[in-house]
């Protein structure tokens, strides 16, 4: 191997840690320069309703990252405002997932079962799921069955509706093929109709996922609700705590950022074979 090819080899590890780095950087940057701006902003404007971003870390410190470093440093808080609406959120998603794709597969296989039901599913859909809180407190009362229920809600339509999309966009050469095959239901579904259908279903996920996000806050809004980070804006509101306010704020912005991120890593990772196939085509 001569110097050259050595040299190219070794300075390539480095282009790309400086590419990444570089990429970090363009990302990160205007997120720095926001923050500077506002620190400098409030400090001059004084003003109580808009606290200087260090004052919100802080608070933040303080309630929710001033634990232990056996208990990654999440303190006391944490389990009390963050857990709950976090697991509230996760059962909910999970259940708006499993029926939406079941259902979304099911309806989208007939053109018959998606002709009558399209307009029921329409006109579901549209309905704020805020406006539909009042029933479910009275079918199951204030508490945490009611506010998955309004978080299941709103969520399961994305998915479902994407779904049903999906599973309608198989290619026909495809179907043909696995007719031909004569695959059974069960593997039509597993090779064929899923595959398919997977990119309307993860662009159905986020929308559920930044749906489920707002309906968990709201639904913890509601008198009667003793935990959650719903429950830590309205304690603060009542004490007129602005730094709690702002810090539940961001964090609510923070979350929606990482499981945004999180979801696009694994639909990316799911979906490589897709892209690697639309690549091929072209």
């Amino acid at each position: 191997m001569t110097a050259a090819a050595l040299t190219v080899r070794a300075a390539r590890p480095r282009g790309t840690a400086g590419r990444l780095v570089r990429g970090l950087l363009h990302r990160a940057l205007p997120l720095v320069v926001l923050v500077a701006g506002w620190e400098a902003a409030t400090r001059i404007a004084e003003s109580p309703f808009f606290p200087p971003p260090s004052d919100i870390v802080g608070r933040m410190r303080e309630m929710w990252l001033s634990g232990p470093a056996s208990h990654l440093y999440l303190g006391g808080d944490a389990g009390g405002s963050i857990a709950p609406s976090l697991s509230r959120m996760a059962v909910a998603l999970l259940l708006s997932v499993v029926a939406g794709v079941v259902l979304g597969i099911a309806i989208g296989r007939s053109e018959r079962v998606l002709a009558y039901l399209d307009p029921i599913l329409q006109f579901a859909r549209a309905i704020p799921p805020p406006t539909v809180v009042p029933v479910f407190i009275v079918l199951f009362d204030l508490g945490t069955q009611m506010q998955i229920a309004s978080i299941v809600f709103g969520a399961i339509w994305p998915v479902l509706l994407n779904t049903v999309d999906g599973v309608r966009s198989v290619d026909k050469t495809q179907a043909a093929t696995a007719e031909v095959f004569r695959l059974s239901g069960i593997e039509r579904i597993r090779f064929l109709i899923i595959p398919a259908a997977l990119p309307k279903i993860f662009a159905g996920l986020r929308l559920a996922l930044s749906l489920g996000l707002i309906l968990m806050v709201f639904s913890e809004l509601l008198p009667g609700t003793s935990d959650g980070l719903g429950f830590e804006l309205t304690n603060a509101q009542s004490q007129s705590d602005l730094p709690t306010i702002w810090s539940v704020i961001v964090l609510l912005g923070i979350l929606g950022y990482l499981f945004n991120t999180l979801l696009l890593a694994v639909e990316r990772r799911t979906l490589r074979w897709h892209r690697g196939a639309r690549k091929a085509d072209e």
